[in-house]
C-alpha cells in the first residue's frame, strides 16, 4: 500500500490551482479559484505527507492562515478523502 501513499503524496505535493478545483469539484468540496491557488503555491514542494495525521494537521493550519479556516476546513475532507480510499 506504500506505493499509493507515495503516488497521492507527490499529487499533493505537485498539484497545481486548476487540479485542485477538479480535486474538490469531484468531492463536492467548496473553493473558489483564488483559494485553489493560494493552496498550490503552498502545497508545491513542501514534501507532506498527507497520512500523517500531525503532517496534515499542521498543513491544515498553514492552509488556514492563507485561504481561511473554512477553506481549510473543506481542503481537509479532501485529503480525508484522499486518505480514506488507501
Amino acid at each position: 500500500m506504500r506505493i499509493f501513499e507515495n503516488i497521492i503524496n507527490h499529487k499533493i505535493n505537485t498539484i497545481t490551482a486548476e487540479e485542485l478545483l477538479k480535486y474538490a469539484m469531484q468531492f463536492n468540496i467548496s473553493v473558489n479559484r483564488t483559494q485553489a491557488k493560494k493552496i498550490a503555491e503552498y502545497l508545491r514542494g513542501k514534501n507532506i505527507n498527507i497520512f500523517d495525521d500531525r503532517e496534515r494537521a499542521a498543513l491544515v493550519k498553514e492552509i488556514a492562515k492563507a485561504a481561511g479556516p473554512e477553506t481549510a476546513r473543506e481542503v481537509n475532507k479532501l485529503f480525508m478523502q484522499l486518505t480514506k480510499a488507501n
